[in-house]
């Protein structure tokens, strides 16, 4: 049985008009399916707006006592319900999940050598029978990139990282296919020309690509979880534009990532 996975990247939902118009791709999109989404700039919005100072290393939010209640305000609040409303009109009957919610995605907190990054979690384990059990009613789901530890703590976890332990998770039971899906047309080989989209990588032209620079370095995180998913049987991994959603699933546009 097919699952797709989509991950749809912040800038997308940062923008009223091109979300509304992914959201109504992805209702449109056949069988069992599930979104996850980040949380675009609204956060640090937020935080600012609160006096919250925000911290970010490589790209990763720095999540201390006060930026863990914003970010499950934002992600698993307001974000995360305003997907599902929208998903609702466009008559897809879509339930909005945190990783807390029915124990579906269990974290432990990140611990680093040098870094302290607070609330941030890494996934230890995806609750798989109450998902196929949502799935096989018919329910798409909608997981905001919120964690909990189960002793009550609840983390701040990357949406990317979500998105790929949900595929190896389900990929047991279901020909899962993943996509990143995010403002670009997939992987270039210059980052400033559209057109350069790569439109497959193995691991050796992934090495090789690496070693020239020609990958701008927000992409190689996206990758590493690519590679990792496929490694762990899921069937399929796609990068590409969230507007091409529909060609992104056939193969007729972005980048297919390949073992």
């Amino acid at each position: 049985m097919q699952l797709s996975i989509v991950k749809i990247g912040g800038n997308i939902i940062d923008d009223e008009g091109r979300l509304a118009a992914f959201l109504e791709s992805f209702a449109a999109v056949p069988g069992k399916k599930i979104l996850v989404h980040g949380g675009g700039k609204l956060a640090t919005k937020v935080a600012e707006g609160l006096g919250v100072q925000q911290q970010m290393v490589d790209g990763r939010r720095i999540t201390d006592a006060e930026t863990l209640k914003i970010v499950t305000m934002v992600y698993a609040g307001t974000i995360n319900k305003n997907i599902v409303a929208q998903l609702q009109a466009f008559g897809c009957p879509a339930i909005g999940l945190t990783g807390a919610d029915g124990n579906a995605i269990l974290s432990h907190k990140r611990t680093h050598a040098s870094i302290d990054y607070g609330y941030v979690g890494d996934v230890d384990a995806v609750n798989t029978s109450l998902l196929t059990s949502l799935l096989m009613l018919d329910k798409p789901i909608v997981f905001a990139p919120i964690t909990h530890d189960g002793k009550g703590q609840l983390l701040n976890t990357n949406a990317d990282t979500i998105a790929q332990e949900l595929a190896r998770g389900l990929s047991a039971g279901f020909e899962v296919t993943l996509v990143y899906s995010f403002e670009k047309s997939g992987v270039l080989q210059d980052a400033s020309d559209e057109s350069s989209v790569i439109r497959s990588i193995n691991p050796a032209y992934y090495e090789e690509l690496k070693a020239s620079g020609a990958i701008f370095a927000g992409m190689i995180p996206k990758l590493d979880n690519a590679f990792a998913a496929l490694r762990s049987g899921v069937k399929k991994v796609i990068i590409g534009k969230a507007e091409e959603l529909s060609l992104l699933l056939t193969g007729v546009s972005g980048t297919t990532i390949t073992t």
